[in-house]
């Protein structure tokens, strides 16, 4: 189930929010969860009810290696004896410090939750290059890749070093449970740390209807919404049609599709964290903010700083500062700069493409690093101009099908020798919705419109960047937008998050 679907929004959602806050107002606080709990399971059900199994499998699971690091805990360390974040040992860290049996269990857990991942994300991958290498013809597998698992896994492995730290004590198995299977954020995240997400659970002045917070929620949702359904899908024909046919295209025409993809990809992602904070805010619910306009970004370190926020958070905490972060010298800084984004380019996909945008990613923010003073005193617009550039050329790889496509894709933007805009270009769009004066004017529309967009993701501020109250005029946004988002939704293409 997606989102933007007719199911979703007329019948699922309403039904979900009829019924929890139905319980809630009976006093029935836990069935409340518990049903919340049960309806996210259908959501993720949905796309393919075989991997329930597999969700609530790894709850249950990780749920027993957290009891089990408590149990080692209270052997090797004793009941209370102070010690409260896993450090007693001289560790830095957490985890590489601290009780020898502790960290024996939190292997294994980590190993267990890694091995499903590769098995159902990267067998095949690892099948292909050995095939290549060997010369052999070993069978690929046809295993359908579980909604989520990239998102859910990281989760998991955060709940158990954190439980491996003491920090998880507090909670019933029901709090971690839909922690764990929490719909709004079960197919594309955020990646939740339990300690922003199981106390709202606890608080009891989340369990009524507010009428404000489903007022913003519903404008929340309204504009992700349309980011996803009318502007992302507007650009989707275009990189689509580029993609297809990346040898025929003129440099001009190079151009315009990576842009396409760069808003694409934009409206694509932002819109989902706006529905996924839309929704959660209508349960009383918060999410961390995940999308802060990251093409605003003045250097590859702000612009991770800004796009997908939580996972620039798991890495950081639970990669990159365990394996020393800043505090061993300039090099190894380095290297783990490296190690942090190598694994961020593969989590994200079994492709060598992914390894190598990850790995572009880790040298420009190694060199921002070396050269930090000097980038700095550049003036704020060359800055943001490479900056810009440089994330354009690199999601050329992301959305490439092999290396040997984003070479010639890069080449085909290179060749100054043919500036002519392809007519089937222009017939990629979808343009319905547009007035037929406009659409006469293909050219002239398209060019308007890409810089106006490039105007709004400059200047307009996201959702989760803002404090909404709601106004008559933006109830009426809001309906407009819902309006037109719904009527549209025929046709529309998922997220694109949701193959990682």
């Amino acid at each position: 189930m997606q989102f933007n679907s007719y199911l979703f929004l007329l019948l699922f959602l309403p039904a979900v929010l009829a019924g929890y806050f139905g319980l809630c107002r009976m006093k029935r606080h836990t069935w409340a969860r518990g049903f919340l709990a049960a309806m996210s399971l259908v959501f993720f059900a949905y796309a393919n009810p075989w991997y329930l199994g597999l969700l609530v499998g790894s709850a249950v699971f990780n749920w027993a290696v957290s009891r089990m690091l408590s149990v080692e805990e209270k052997k090797e360390t004793g009941k209370g004896d102070g010690k409260a974040d896993g450090k007693a040992d001289g560790g830095t860290d957490g985890i590489t410090g601290g009780r020898f049996g502790g960290r024996m269990v939190l292997a294994f857990g980590i190993f267990a939750n890694l091995a499903l991942l590769f098995y159902f994300k990267y067998t095949n991958f690892f099948i292909e290059n050995l095939n290549a290498f060997l010369g052999k013809d070993i069978a690929f597998t046809r295993l359908l890749l579980p909604v989520g698992i990239s998102f859910f896994t990281f989760q998991q492995i955060g709940w158990l070093v954190d439980s491996f730290r003491k920090e998880t004590r507090d909670y019933s198995f029901w709090e971690y449970f839909l922690f764990t299977v929490y719909f709004p954020k079960i197919a594309m995240g955020p990646i939740l740390l339990h300690g922003e997400f199981i106390p709202q659970l606890k608080d009891p002045f989340r369990l009524k209807a507010d009428s404000r917070n489903l007022a913003q929620g519903l404008m929340i949702l309204a504009v992700g919404l349309f980011k996803k359904v009318i502007l992302a899908e507007f650009f989707a024909g275009p990189v689509n049609w580029g993609y297809a046919q990346v040898e025929i295209l003129s440099s001009t025409d190079a151009f315009l599709v990576m842009l396409a993809y760069t808003f694409q990809l934009y409206f694509d992602f932002s819109g989902y964290c706006d529905m996924a904070m839309g929704i959660s805010r209508m349960f009383n619910l918060e999410l961390p903010l995940n999308f802060d306009s990251p093409y605003k970004a003045l250097s590859p370190v702000e612009f991770w700083k800004r796009w997908h926020m939580t996972l620039t958070r798991f890495l950081r905490k639970y990669i990159y500062f365990p394996l020393g972060g800043s505090r061993k010298g300039n090099l190894r800084t380095y290297m783990n700069i490296m190690a942090v984004f190598l694994v961020s380019g593969f989590w994200h996909g079994a492709a060598w493409t992914f390894i190598l945008w990850g790995a572009l990613h880790g040298a420009a923010q190694a060199l921002n690093r070396v050269f930090k003073r000097q980038w700095e005193n550049l003036h704020t617009a060359f800055r943001w101009m490479v900056t810009f550039l440089f994330v354009n050329l690199t999601w050329v790889i992301f959305r490439s099908e092999s290396i040997s496509q984003a070479k010639l894709f890069l080449k085909r933007l290179l060749d100054f020798g043919n500036m002519q805009i392809n007519p089937s270009f222009m017939d990629s769009f979808k343009m319905v919705e547009l007035p037929i004066w406009l659409t006469e004017h293909r050219v002239f529309t398209v060019l308007g419109l890409y810089g106006a967009v490039l105007c709004l993701v400059m200047n307009a501020r996201n959702m989760g960047e803002t404090e909404l109250r709601p106004t008559f005029l933006r109830g009426a946004g809001t309906a407009v937008l819902l309006v037109w988002s719904v009527l549209s939704l025929a046709g529309i293409s998922g997220f694109i998050y949701f193959q990682f």
